[in-house]
């Protein structure tokens, strides 16, 4: 069995402005777990264990992203998932972005949210105003923008990457045309 979930990647440099953002909040904050930039991605739907082939789970995909065009996405806002989550929201083509995230899912979620999650409190009971902190902080961010033009079916490993964290690897990948 393989942990799938589909995702897009944002671009190193987005990615650098993003870890400029976070440095002066990173040395505040020793108690959160930060999660590794290499690993950051934007989930369009998760999908769980499945079996070793995968091939509904292609074959969905490829449906899903047949006929779409390119988004032109940027990182913008924060907010905290149960102050337990810190997150880097999504701005740009946002109702197409929905559409997407949409047909990738297998399960309609309505509650799904794009994001990027960025850090996760520690289980100290003192640690759960930080996150309302640095969500308020981070709720004027606003990153340069990119386009997004393909969607990977990627794999999780969890426990195998950086620091005990998951190590993410790219099954496949479907193009936005």
């Amino acid at each position: 069995m393989r942990r799938l979930f589909a995702a897009v990647l944002p671009p190193d440099e987005v990615k650098e402005h993003l870890v400029r953002a976070l440095r002066p909040i990173r040395e505040l904050s020793s108690e959160l777990r930060w999660v590794d930039p290499d690993t950051w991605h934007l989930t369009m739907a998760f999908y769980g264990n499945q079996p070793n082939d995968a091939a509904a789970v292609t074959d969905h995909l490829a449906q899903a992203t047949a006929f779409r065009r390119p988004l032109r996405l940027h990182l913008r806002g924060a907010g905290a998932f149960d102050r337990r989550t810190l997150w880097i929201g999504v701005g740009g083509d946002k109702p197409q972005l929905r559409e997407l995230m949409a047909d990738c899912s297998v399960e309609v979620d309505k509650r799904q949210r794009a994001h990027l999650t960025v850090a996760k409190r520690c289980s100290r009971t003192r640690d759960v105003w930080l996150m309302d902190d640095h969500s308020r902080a981070l709720s004027v961010y606003c990153g340069p923008e990119f386009w997004v033009d393909e969607v990977h079916l990627m794999e999780s490993h969890l426990g195998k990457g950086r620091g005990g964290g998951p190590r993410y690897e790219i099954v496949d990948t479907f193009y936005l045309r």
